[in-house]
């Protein structure tokens, strides 16, 4: 059964000028490592796990705030390479909260093209 499902489109750019003081705050040393694996496009790497953030919260129907922090939705990738996303504190209350407490996983899919980044996020049980 699905319960919810966000999408998000940010533009690459936003990024570059991001001090390494607002990047650490917002992203996981895990996200900063690999985005800067790949020093010509760190923007897009940002700019595509900001994109999965927003998808994840809207597909549970809340936003950033006193509840959820920065760090409690991030994206790691599996050893295929495949992202996925970690969702812990207050995002995963607000997640069994949605679900009424039973099982659930979070499908993300993120993709890139010239200026701008996609997330799509769909959750289930």
């Amino acid at each position: 059964m699905i319960f919810g499902i966000g999408i998000d489109m940010v533009e690459c750019g936003r990024f570059l000028d991001w001090s390494t003081f607002k990047k650490q705050r917002i992203f996981t040393k895990k996200e900063l490592e690999y985005a800067e694996t790949d020093n010509a496009n760190v923007e897009r790497h940002l700019a595509n796990f900001w994109a999965a953030r927003e998808a994840c919260l809207k597909a549970i129907g809340t936003g950033f705030g006193e509840e959820i922090a920065f760090s409690d939705v991030s994206v790691i990738h599996n050893d295929n390479g495949k992202p996925e996303l970690l969702i812990i504190g207050g995002a995963k209350a607000a997640l069994k909260e949605l679900v009424g407490g039973t099982t659930a996983k979070a499908h993300l899919s993120i993709t890139d093209q010239c200026d701008f980044s996609v997330a799509v996020v769909v959750i289930e049980n």
